[in-house]
């Protein structure tokens, strides 16, 4: 699976290449999803605008994503989700758990915003 990753100061954006998120390349995107989270990372955007199909492996792979940001006190946004994979997010039942936007940039600032409500309550590690 390709992907590109730019590291920014309070999260990772992990943009994912190629049309199809499925039990051939979600492996790939769990473990360099366990290695961002191992280098400190945990808030992560994860763009999947170039995604037209997924599995339940794929959905699997996302949801580790937020367990693990979840887990370390930080937040997934998922970004970019075209039609036919909003429809089964939402048969999945997902949408109520994920934090899904529209665009990288509300991304950013959902999580800019995350991030302040935790250090003025104290949430931080």
């Amino acid at each position: 699976m390709k992907f590109t990753i730019d590291k920014k100061e309070l999260f990772v954006v992990l943009k994912m290449e190629g049309e199809k998120l499925n039990t051939l390349n979600a492996p790939d995107l769990k473990s360099e999803l366990l290695v961002l989270n191992a280098e400190g990372f945990r808030n992560i955007i994860l763009d999947l605008s170039a995604i037209t199909f997924i599995d339940s492996s794929g959905l699997s792979a996302i949801l580790v994503a937020n367990r693990l940001c979840k887990d370390s006190h930080g937040t997934l946004v998922v970004t970019g989700l075209h039609p036919n994979v909003i429809k089964l997010v939402k048969i999945s039942q997902l949408d109520s758990i994920l934090t899904i936007l529209p665009t990288n940039q509300e991304a950013s600032d959902y999580i800019k915003m995350e991030e302040l409500t935790r250090e003025i309550t104290g949430e931080q590690e």
